[in-house]
């Protein structure tokens, strides 16, 4: 079996992993040059553990854990309004088996797991299927052949838009833009949050391994803005826009962002579509089914996405399509429940946990 990968952040490198167990012949493309760098602490619960334990990474994970002590919250001005020392907004409650990980440390250690072909800095430029293989174009101009195609690409998924037409028709917009990035640590943040916000614009303050770098969270609540979501300069304008209002060390965070290499801006939304599979090619986690970051699910149905997809096609690839929806359509569900059940302030841990564990990996 030969294999095509769009995407090597987490769902893309974990299908690999267990796709190339079976002996198939995996390449992941990657568009950006190099791995991504940055990214929120994201969070590997439930099932994803099971998975996680499976590749034989989840101990790395724990040691790789952000190991907070926990959060507080600032007025306008910077005053302590709240404080919390038995879990975070962003990992949940401390005594809760979950791990909260920052993505590029999952990244690195998914891909260096999968083992697989990874060909950075090119992207799928056409897909020409038939009943026996998908012929690829690459933008580099490369061509080739293969069994099936998978996008991992993302909520903006180049896969998706080729096979199955415009984003548009697939994304269900949340009415709020959220920016990442990484900043000098004036504030001194150790193994701590800080959360703030005023009227639809707000954000949180994250301490990293690195002592002397924070990692920084801007965003605001609008509905659905145009804009070239490769537009790295357009984005910090619309951050800079919407964001400049705010007191307290905000000016310092903007001033920084503009100097950030590492700046990552999205709409919160989700995909929702009918099927997630056509002919030979299919999707995985965000490319198909995003649940949105105020889920908190997004790593965790991605790497359970990408195991159950490959259990599939190792058993039999002719129904492999079918049954991987049959199995994931009700756990996406749930997960995508989540970002909706208590807006702003965060799903019940109840819920959570149940969304979380909402499936069967045997």
């Amino acid at each position: 079996m030969k294999v095509l990968i769009s995407g090597a952040s987490i769902g893309g490198p974990v299908l690999a992993y267990w796709l190339r167990r079976q002996g198939a012949e995996v390449t992941v493309v990657e568009r950006a040059p190099a791995p991504r760098k940055g990214g929120q602490a994201i969070d590997i619960r439930g099932a994803a553990l099971t998975v996680a334990a499976r590749m034989g990474i989840l101990e790395q994970a724990r040691e790789l854990r952000t190991t907070m002590r926990g959060m507080s919250m600032v007025d306008g001005d910077g005053n302590e309004i709240m404080r919390s020392t038995e879990g975070t907004l962003s990992g949940g409650n401390f005594d809760s088996p979950d791990i909260e990980i920052v993505r590029d440390d999952l990244t690195a250690l998914v891909t260096a797991a999968a083992d697989a072909g990874y060909m950075y800095g090119d992207s799928i430029a056409a897909l020409a299927q038939d009943p026996g293989g998908v012929d690829v174009t690459f933008e580099s101009g490369r061509q080739d052949r293969y069994d099936y195609v998978v996008g991992a690409d993302g909520l903006h998924s180049n896969v998706r838009r080729l096979a199955f037409g415009p984003e548009e028709r697939f994304i269900e917009h949340l009415g709020m833009y959220v920016s990442i990035f990484t900043a000098p640590n004036h504030l001194g943040l150790d193994h701590w949050q800080t959360w703030f916000r005023e009227g639809d614009v707000g954000g949180a303050l994250f301490s990293d391994r690195d002592p002397d770098v924070m990692r920084v969270n801007l965003g605001f609540g609008a509905g659905p803005i145009a804009y070239d979501h490769r537009d790295v300069e357009q984005q910090k304008h619309l951050i800079q826009e919407h964001c400049s209002g705010l007191r307290w060390e905000i000016p310092k965070l903007l001033e920084a962002m503009w100097a950030a290499d590492d700046f990552y801006f999205d709409a919160m939304a989700q995909v929702k579509m009918e099927r997630w599979s056509t002919g030979r090619v299919t999707l995985v986690g965000d490319a198909g089914y995003c649940a949105s970051p105020l889920s908190g699910q997004g790593t965790s149905l991605a790497m359970v996405g990408a195991y159950v997809l490959a259990q599939e096609l190792g058993t039999d690839p002719a129904t492999a399509f079918d049954r991987y929806e049959q199995r994931m359509r009700p756990f996406v569900a749930r997960n995508q429940a989540l970002a909706v059940e208590n807006p702003g302030q965060g799903a019940a841990p109840e819920s959570v946990q149940l969304a979380a564990n909402g499936i069967t990996l045997d």
